[in-house]
C-alpha cells in the first residue's frame, strides 16, 4: 500500500469497534476519501488530532488498492475553528457544509476549488461571519463547482437566453423554462428577477465579493426555498442539516423557515 500525504477536511466519523474510527475527509489531493484510525480512541496520542467534523489536518495514509477505506497513519490538526464550535447556528452551518459535500461529491473525485472553497467559508464562520449568508453561498458554489448546479442563465428545455424576459423555475427539469416552454412542467414555479440575479452574481464572483451583496428578504427567501427543494427532489433526501435548522430557527430567531415546494 503507497502512502500518500494531503491536507483534508473532515467530513463526519463515527466509532469502529473498541479502539478505532472511520472518518470521511474531503482532501486537496485526492476528492472525498474514507479512512480508519486504528486504536484512536484508545491512545488518542497517537494521533495529533481528535478528528472532530469540519477540523483541518494534514493527513497521512496508506492508500489501499482494493478498498475505498485507507489506512491512517497520521492526522495532524492544522485549525479546529474554535470559534464556530462555540455558536449554534455557526455549528450547523459548518455541518451542512460538510453534509452537502458528502452528497454530493463523488468518491475520490478531486476538485482542489471545492477543497478551497470549504476551506475558505470555515475561515469566515470562524471569523463571526453571517451563517446563513455563508451557508447561501456555499451551496450555490459548490453546485456550480461541482457540475451539479440548477440552469439559470438560459432556458433549461430550449436553451434560449433568459435575460430580462419572463421565466419560470422548473424542478424536476433542474433550471428555468422560457414563456413558451412553461408546458414542459405545469408546476414550475415563478422566480424573481433578483433571485435569478443573485445566483448568477455568486456563481461568478468570489466569497468575498459575494459577502458583500445585498439581498432583500423576498429573494432571500425564495433562494431558500428553490436551493433547499433543488437539493431535496435530486438527491432524494432532505439534509439532516436542514431539518435541524427547521427545528431551531423558531426558537433561536422567532421565526418560520421557509416553506417548500411540494414534490412530485
Amino acid at each position: 500500500m503507497p502512502i500518500q500525504k494531503s491536507e483534508a477536511i473532515v467530513l463526519n466519523r463515527y466509532n469502529f469497534r473498541e479502539t478505532s474510527l472511520i472518518a470521511n475527509f474531503y482532501t486537496r489531493d485526492f476528492g472525498k476519501t474514507s479512512g480508519i484510525l486504528k486504536g484512536i480512541r484508545k491512545e488518542p496520542a497517537k494521533f495529533a488530532s481528535n478528528v472532530e467534523p469540519f477540523s483541518y489536518n494534514e493527513l497521512i495514509f496508506y492508500k489501499n488498492r482494493s478498498s475505498a477505506l485507507h489506512l491512517v497513519s497520521q492526522c495532524d490538526l492544522k485549525e479546529d475553528f474554535r470559534s464556530i464550535r462555540s455558536n449554534i447556528d455557526r455549528i450547523t452551518a459548518a455541518g451542512l457544509m460538510m453534509e452537502l459535500t458528502g452528497a454530493i461529491m463523488a468518491q475520490e473525485d478531486v476538485n482542489e476549488e471545492v477543497f478551497d472553497l470549504i476551506l475558505a467559508c470555515l475561515g469566515e464562520l470562524d471569523m463571526n461571519g453571517n451563517p446563513e449568508k455563508i451557508a447561501t453561498i456555499f451551496k450555490i458554489k459548490m453546485l456550480a463547482l461541482s457540475g451539479f448546479k440548477p440552469h439559470f442563465d438560459s432556458c433549461v428545455s430550449c436553451g434560449v437566453k433568459i435575460e430580462n424576459s419572463q421565466s419560470k423555475f422548473s424542478l424536476i427539469l433542474g433550471g428555468l423554462l422560457c414563456s413558451a416552454c412553461y408546458k414542459k412542467d405545469i408546476k414550475a414555479r415563478n422566480i424573481f428577477r433578483g433571485t435569478i440575479a443573485s445566483i448568477l452574481y455568486i456563481e461568478r464572483n468570489n466569497l468575498k465579493v459575494n459577502l458583500n451583496l445585498g439581498m432583500n428578504p423576498q429573494v432571500k427567501k425564495e433562494l431558500g426555498i428553490i436551493l433547499n427543494s433543488f437539493l431535496e427532489f435530486h438527491l432524494g433526501r432532505e439534509l439532516k442539516s436542514e431539518r435541524f435548522l427547521d427545528k431551531i430557527e423558531p426558537e433561536v430567531k422567532g421565526s418560520a423557515r421557509p416553506e417548500k415546494i411540494a414534490r412530485r
